[in-house]
């Protein structure tokens, strides 16, 4: 385990005491919530790392470099940007896919733009946001998110 996941996990269990000492039925409570969250997306979570799995055990590292690797160029980076914007993977999952991804032969720049995508933007969700704050405002809200997600992967693979 490496020194920032000890860290973490570390603070975590010194708020959750500090929960426990300042309000043990809150923190009981809180705790079972967390819990019952957590096993209603465990379902989801297997699901997704199944799929993921499955993808990476049929597309092999050569298809990987060369849609999404050097070789795929800004043309890839697109293609990866638009699958991440269609897609809705938790940020629990869409890290160790993005591990994966590097380690397969995608450039930081494609990596950098699918998390980016990931997180911005939402086609699945873009009706409830359309609804909320109308359609010229989501499809703009979406638009500028996938520019700023290109420039995002961009400065990443410039920097790194």
């Amino acid at each position: 385990m490496g020194r920032t996941t000890l860290i973490v996990n570390g603070l975590a269990v010194l708020c959750l005491i500090f929960a426990f000492v300042k309000d043990r039925k809150k923190a009981k409570r809180s705790v079972f919530k967390a819990l019952m969250a957590f096993l209603r997306m465990l379902p989801v979570i297997i699901g997704i790392v199944i799929f993921i799995g499955i993808l990476l055990g049929f597309v092999s590292k050569e298809v990987i470099e060369r849609i999404v690797g050097v070789q795929g160029g800004f043309i890839g980076v697109v293609l990866v940007g638009l699958f991440g914007a269609v897609l809705h993977i938790p940020s629990l999952i869409a890290f160790p896919l993005a591990a994966s991804l590097l380690k397969s032969g995608a450039t930081v720049t494609s990596v950098a733009v699918f998390i980016t995508t990931l997180t911005m933007i939402g086609f699945v969700t873009l009706p409830l946001e359309i609804r909320e704050l109308g359609r010229k405002m989501a499809l703009l809200r979406n638009g500028i998110s996938f520019i700023i997600a290109l420039i995002i992967g961009v400065i990443m693979g410039l920097v790194l």
